[in-house]
């Protein structure tokens, strides 16, 4: 009896939408502590370079270090390097912030919605919310089954987020190559840099291929059940 009674008030359709949210609220919250503490860090380089010497006390500050401001590649006017840091900085500050303004739209309770319009049980809706972490509800059942825009915009932050940290490698490599030589990484960056290359691409390969299945899943349960 008490196995019957565990999909009371459930459906297919209100529990996938939930599974999805809950995994990605989740995920989320690791993402904005991994570029919460991005951020910091390369805050912390700022200001440790531009406030503190070298171990020789007249040698010029890393800080202070002068270089070519480049437009399409063509210098057109100097800037420090912490001046370029601190564009990285604001970069990923601002992306933190993207994400952090999504969170509460996939932190949504679809669930006790059923198939599509409610069920006749008086299941609380606000206690399920609050058990399983979830900041608000989803006041329209038809909603709640079916809506998927915080998919789209978690992939289009992807995506810019990827695009900026794509930026920034180019950057790297262009600035490490012979003819600029303003920067050298260490044989343990080249390694981490690359092992964090193949760790985003497999994680985004994987979670497209992910939700284009779970589209077409989806797709064909509602072909078959029309």
């Amino acid at each position: 009896m008490t196995g019957g009674k565990l999909h009371t008030g459930r459906s297919r359709n209100d529990q996938v939408a939930t599974d999805t949210r809950l995994w990605l609220r989740d995920e989320c919250k690791k993402i904005i502590s991994y570029m919460t503490e991005l951020v910091r860090v390369c805050v912390s380089r700022i200001e440790r370079e531009v406030e503190s010497g070298t171990s020789c006390g007249n040698a010029k500050r890393e800080g202070d270090y002068l270089m070519p401001g480049y437009t399409h590649l063509q210098r057109a006017q100097p800037i420090r390097w912490g001046h370029y840091l601190s564009m990285w900085a604001w970069i990923w500050k601002a992306d933190t912030e993207r994400l952090i303004q999504l969170y509460p739209r996939i932190s949504q309770l679809p669930l006790g919605s059923g198939a599509l319009a409610g069920h006749p049980f008086n299941i609380d809706r606000k206690f399920l919310a609050e058990s399983l972490g979830f900041t608000s509800i989803i006041q329209n059942s038809l909603n709640a089954v079916s809506d998927r825009d915080f998919i789209a915009e978690f992939l289009f932050w992807s995506t810019l987020t990827m695009n900026h940290f794509s930026r920034w490698a180019e950057d790297l490599v262009i600035y490490s190559s012979a003819e600029f030589g303003y920067v050298s990484l260490s044989d343990a960056y080249r390694y981490f840099l690359i092992l964090i290359f193949f760790f985003f691409f497999f994680f985004f390969f994987f979670f497209f291929f992910f939700f284009f299945f779970f589209f077409f899943f989806f797709f064909f349960l509602v072909q078959e059940a029309v």
